[in-house]
């Protein structure tokens, strides 16, 4: 019979791993509680920064150093991909942006939809490759690669297609994602000695659990004024969640489109990497000073974010059951790492 502390141990444990098995039917509740619970969502968003720090640190906690040592050996993959998120993705939008000359039409929309551009990939997106199955490692080594770059490449993309409606400080965001890095990598390189990697294998689903909680964090403080808002103006709404979904799933078909030839689970890791903008950073370094319509929009996008994992769910499991041979026809192949 358990004693009442190893029970009271117990229980957080079972209800982390149970979490954690709900995969991406967890993730996608999280915006569900997001939108029903304002309240907690002011509660919850001083933490935000913090969420993003522990977020980072379990993906490099998880990290298969024997894969991160063979992207290293061969890394035109991880170098192709940091270019096309960090250089070619803003670069594109803001062509479009300003085809259709949108700087005159909806400025505040240019501004978010150029800052979603100009950001790097989410923190949280190898935490939801991993529990999709997916590649995380090398979504966590282009994210480093690429938020590495962004305190030099977006205020450059600022300053082309923004003009003096947004000024960005590189050095100082340069310093605050330098510091949650460095940070992060420490404290998971110590979490790795002392717990031994077979352990943090052995509870893969309370730590898939935990993730949800943590993301639970990030995504009730930006969810929190959706329903007032929504009750507002619907239509609007809509129209801004129906862009925000066209974007996710823009970026994800073009990046899997071009990298498929490195195998489409692969692509499919990319994709969601790329498709999953890490806004938060973007709102720190602007210090929040944006429109009423960016922060919108910054809110509508959450939902593709985090839905997108649950719909793309039975993708990614037909994409790991296929050979690698039915997989290797498109421009980034094997050969070129």
């Amino acid at each position: 019979m358990l004693s009442p502390l190893r029970g009271a141990l117990l229980f957080p444990l079972q209800a982390l791993t149970w979490l954690g098995n709900q995969g991406t039917r967890a993730i996608a509740a999280l915006v569900l509680f997001g939108i029903a619970l304002p309240p907690l969502g002011e509660l919850l968003r001083p933490y935000v920064t913090e969420a993003i720090f522990l977020l980072l640190i379990i993906s490099f906690m998880r990290v298969d150093l024997s894969a991160l040592r063979s992207y290293l050996r061969r890394p035109a993959l991880v170098l192709a991909a940091t270019a096309w998120t960090t250089i070619a993705v803003p670069a594109l939008v803001g062509m479009s942006a300003h085809i259709a000359h949108a700087d005159a039409r909806a400025p505040d929309l240019l501004l978010a939809l150029m800052l979603q551009a100009m950001a790097s990939p989410m923190m949280a997106s190898p935490a939801l490759a991993a529990l999709m199955g997916l590649d995380a490692t090398l979504v966590l080594i282009t994210l480093v690669t690429s938020t590495a770059l962004v305190p030099l490449t977006a205020p450059l993309f600022a300053y082309f297609f923004l003009g003096t409606i947004l000024t960005l400080s590189p050095l100082a965001l340069g310093l605050k994602l330098a510091g949650i890095l460095a940070g992060a990598l420490v404290v998971a390189a110590i979490i790795r000695v002392a717990a031994g990697i077979a352990a943090i294998r052995r509870h893969r689903a309370p730590i898939d659990g935990l993730n949800v909680l943590i993301l639970f964090v990030f995504v009730a403080a930006v969810m929190g004024h959706v329903l007032a808002d929504l009750w507002a103006d619907p239509l609007h709404m809509l129209a801004l969640a129906a862009l925000a979904f066209a974007m996710f799933f823009l970026l994800f078909a073009l990046t899997m489109l071009l990298f498929r030839g490195s195998g489409r689970d692969r692509a499919m890791a990319l994709g969601l990497m790329v498709s999953q903008r890490n806004m938060g950073l973007m709102l720190a370094a602007t210090e929040g000073a944006l429109p009423g319509a960016t922060w919108l929009y910054f809110a509508m996008s959450q939902f593709p974010i985090y839905l997108a994992p649950l719909l793309l769910q039975p993708l990614a499991e037909r994409l790991r059951a296929k050979p690698r041979s039915e997989t290797d026809h498109g421009l980034i192949s094997p050969a070129s790492e």
